[in-house]
């Protein structure tokens, strides 16, 4: 649920056409989501798997991949930042991202350029625009804030590049209050549960204990992006849903439950969480406490750079082969 009284926010990170159409609404209505996410690899399982776009796909025969999935992704969009849009108007986030294409991730201009146009097609003020920290998105970030777009970076792993989206949202945010009177925000989307499946094998062989690494990993970052006290730049929580059963559906989100956070999750790990009514805050996490667990993973030989570098390379890959697959099943 959503915890207004501690500034706690809860997204859906889903999309697909029907859904939107009927039960999205009514998580909205009971106050259990103020917001929602997308990304490359959830449209393209909504779009490859579900018969609700099969009609529109039909009229768009003449375009090319791509036209027809921009054309249904900002039909979405736009559904999803409406039932929202309430939510938006009384100060309680309402917004809806949509992500740039994944293969602009190197391309600041290109990002610029896409991050405005999705945003002026769609027609909603509660539309943030994904833009991956890479070197070439925070320019993209500054770049549409001063212009009144909210901005999601997304794919954020490290503390270091959650410092750098820091200030290319500070600066475009100050940019735009300078010359405007209107509303932007800006989130920082720290992926979480792939840590854990990517070390916590290995660290269990070296007796550590497991799960933690991407909860202790998070709970820096919120620390680094809190101390700033700056009211339109939240720390998310992404990547929040749990693999197997080793963990309870909905650990991700129990275990960073924050002020002045979202959280954004699948719909089962939503459902998980509901159904105990969880509301005392788990962060901030002493840094001597996160300090202490990173010594121990450098002493037990994990490298957190190259861990950073890894999951950011496999998170943009993964996100262009999604995006790639449904072009090529929608041509």
């Amino acid at each position: 649920m959503v915890n207004r009284d501690i500034g706690f926010s809860l997204w859906l990170d889903f999309v697909e056409r029907d859904y939107l159409q009927n039960e999205f609404s009514k998580l909205i209505e009971n106050g259990i989501i103020n917001g929602a996410t997308s990304n490359p690899a959830i449209f393209a399982s909504a779009i490859t798997t579900s018969p609700a776009y099969k009609s529109q796909l039909e009229n768009l025969a003449e375009k090319s991949a791509k036209e027809k999935y921009e054309a249904l992704a900002i039909d979405d969009i736009r559904t999803a930042a409406q039932a929202l849009r309430a939510s938006y108007d009384e100060g309680n986030d309402g917004y809806i991202s949509i992500e740039v294409d994944p293969f602009l991730s190197n391309d600041t201009q290109g990002t610029i350029a896409e991050g405005k146009r999705l945003f002026s097609a769609i027609g909603e003020p509660n539309v943030m625009v994904k833009v991956p920290a890479t070197n070439a998105g925070y320019e993209a970030m500054t770049a549409l804030l001063s212009e009144g777009i909210s901005v999601n970076a997304t794919l954020v792993f490290s503390p270091e590049q959650a410092k750098r989206c820091f200030k290319a949202m500070k600066t475009g945010i100050d940019n735009f209050e300078q010359d405007s009177r209107g509303k932007v925000d800006a989130v920082i989307s720290v992926f979480v549960s792939r840590f854990d499946r990517l070390l916590d094998a290995d660290l269990a062989q070296e007796g550590i204990d497991v799960s933690r690494t991407g909860i202790y990993n998070a709970a820096k970052i919120y620390n680094l992006i809190k101390k700033n006290h700056t009211p339109n730049i939240r720390t998310l929580f992404a990547s929040t849903g749990v693999k197997g059963d080793d963990l309870l559906a909905d650990h991700y989100i129990r275990e960073l439950l924050a002020e002045h956070s979202v959280n954004t999750a699948p719909l089962t790990t939503i459902e998980a969480y509901i159904e105990k009514k969880e509301t005392a805050p788990k962060l901030p996490i002493e840094e001597d406490i996160i300090n202490g667990y990173f010594t121990k993973l450098a002493d037990s030989g994990f490298d957190m750079d190259e861990v950073y570098d890894s999951l950011l390379k496999d998170g943009l890959e993964a996100f262009e082969k999604a995006f790639q697959e449904m072009l090529e099943s929608i041509k």
